[in-house]
């Protein structure tokens, strides 16, 4: 892969993570958690459909369906993890 493969996933992933902090809405610091998850998702995506040979949407080396499927999927993940707020206050102790 040259640098513009590179390039080519790391913006397509960027844009997956700013349209679902978009969607979802959050702050600075949930801008910065989508986006990693967005570039994570998308290089494991990547590497697992290259792995199995799923080629679907390939544009040169870049398995665009893969990375896409695995940014959303890390994504979901992601925000669903940061929704768990532990029940510190109301324990009810003798």
């Amino acid at each position: 892969m040259n640098i513009s493969s590179y390039l080519f996933g790391f913006i397509l992933a960027t844009l997956l993570g700013a349209l679902f902090h978009l969607w979802r809405d959050g702050g600075i610091v949930r801008l910065l958690v989508y986006l990693v998850l967005g570039w994570l998702g998308f290089l494991v995506g990547h590497l697992a459909s290259g792995t199995v040979g799923f080629n679907f949407l390939s544009v040169g080396p870049v398995n665009i369906a893969g990375g896409i499927i695995g940014s959303i999927a890390f994504l979901f993940l992601g925000h669903w993890l940061t929704q768990v707020q532990p029940d510190l206050i109301n324990r009810n102790e003798p």
